[in-house]
């Protein structure tokens, strides 16, 4: 059926309208072979709080954004290959229900869907666009994944040292390695996640005294000098900081 789809005038309209609600800021989504499989409302699960994020399911990607007006307006367009993806279902918990995990390299989080039946269609259309790119590209399904970020509201004190609580001047900040809420001494250093981002991410000291363990044994057993070691700092500015505090 997708096949079929690729070059329908029907589904050339239907992505045009996707791009036409994301304005000029949003990127060009036409491209041969592409097909919109389906599209939503899901609840996104934030950094502050959940959020109404807008899902576009293409068969080869994954497009969301915020929701201006409805069915109309959309910005901060997000695109995530698929071949990058894996979900895993969630447990219901409270008022958080018919959830489950996007998880890539660069980025992880959890989605909700407003019924059991239309996140079981969300999944298996996801897992079906998966399958598929995966098999025609004679690709292994992808096994790393960036950390899903544990909500402001679920920790009080700092989730490493558990002394430091959270206040207006005691800020929090998440390690972009466990994805744990964490105080500012526990989160001094950066690391290189080359995944994530070109440049070294703030990360706890739990987890940056794994990472620099693991990179000197691999340089151990090359000829490299160490100079090509990590690099950590103590001066992390306002610009460091949660990046993705919005969304």
């Amino acid at each position: 059926m997708v096949d079929r789809l690729a070059n329908s005038e029907a589904n050339a309209k239907r992505i045009n309208l996707v791009e036409n609600c994301f304005g000029t800021a949003g990127q060009p989504l036409a491209i041969p072979g592409r097909v919109l499989i389906g599209e939503g409302v899901l609840t996104k699960l934030c950094r502050k709080k959940p959020k109404a994020r807008q899902f576009f399911l293409f068969n080869d990607i994954l497009v969301y954004g915020n929701i201006v007006i409805q069915k109309k307006k959309y910005n901060k367009q997000h695109i995530i290959p698929l071949e990058n993806v894996t979900i895993d279902s969630i447990e219901d918990e409270g008022d958080l229900r018919n959830g489950w995990l996007i998880k890539t390299p660069t980025k992880s989080f959890a989605v909700y869907a407003a019924t059991a039946t239309e996140k079981s269609e969300w999944m298996n259309h996801i897992n079906k666009c998966v399958f598929d790119l995966i098999s025609k590209g004679g690709k292994t399904p992808n096994s790393e994944h960036a950390a899903v970020w544990i909500p402001d509201s679920d920790a009080t004190f700092c989730m490493r040292c558990t002394k430091v609580r959270f206040t207006p001047v005691n800020r929090r900040h998440h390690c972009r390695k466990c994805g744990f809420v964490i105080c500012g001494p526990c989160s001094e250093k950066k690391f290189l996640l080359p995944s994530q981002s070109s440049k070294p991410v703030r990360v706890c000291d739990f987890c940056y005294d794994l990472l620099f363990s693991g990179e000197m044994s691999c340089q151990a057993g090359r000829s490299d000098s160490l100079s090509s070691s990590p690099k950590s700092t103590n001066n992390l500015s306002d610009n460091d900081d949660d990046e993705d505090s919005s969304d």
